[in-house]
């Protein structure tokens, strides 16, 4: 009778300890569309020939008991890199965030979510010398591939998008 108990009491614990476990990974509901997201990610950005290579390595993760979620990422290993917290604003009814750089400037924002894997972040920049005032990205998730596109409003114009296609990765974030 014992080891009936005992065996019933180890299933019951093994049992709680995997749904803790579980609900330990959930994002919060408005955040939801993210979980595919969460990973590390790299991608090796298109330049000019003759010119060095640009590697960016982005890290997304569930913080803040789910209710936020931290992106990472940095740039030929930490020669330029940042931080952001995505989160719901419930005076805004917005999905918000905040990027902070190792170049000392940030940007705040705010998040459409155009469909389950897609979405659409427009910056505001502040404190920028590169005369870029506002960003707008859009971001795909595709399988096993992250496709973003990014514009700057730089000196009152709007650039050419950008495209860059991220891969899951194992690489670390490094900052300097």
């Amino acid at each position: 009778m014992k080891k009936t108990i005992t065996k019933l009491v180890t299933f019951m614990l093994m049992g709680i300890t995997l749904f803790a476990q579980a609900s330990d990974k959930q994002l919060d509901a408005k955040l939801a569309m993210f979980a595919d997201y969460l990973g590390t990610w790299q991608s090796n950005f298109t330049v000019a020939p003759g010119k060095p290579s640009v590697t960016d390595v982005s890290m997304w993760e569930r913080a803040l008991n789910g209710k936020a979620v931290r992106t990472l990422h940095s740039i030929n290993n930490g020669e330029y890199g940042g931080e952001s917290l995505i989160f719901f604003d419930k005076e805004k009814d917005s999905l918000v965030f905040y990027y902070f750089t190792t170049a000392g400037f940030y940007t705040s924002g705010t998040i459409e979510v155009i469909n389950e894997t897609q979405f659409v972040a427009y910056e505001d920049v502040s404190g920028n010398d590169s005369g870029i005032t506002k960003v707008k990205s859009t971001s795909d998730l595709q399988e096993d591939k992250l496709l973003v596109s990014t514009s700057y409003l730089k000196n009152g114009k709007w650039t050419e998008p950008e495209q860059r296609v991220y891969t899951k990765s194992d690489r670390k974030v490094i900052f300097k």
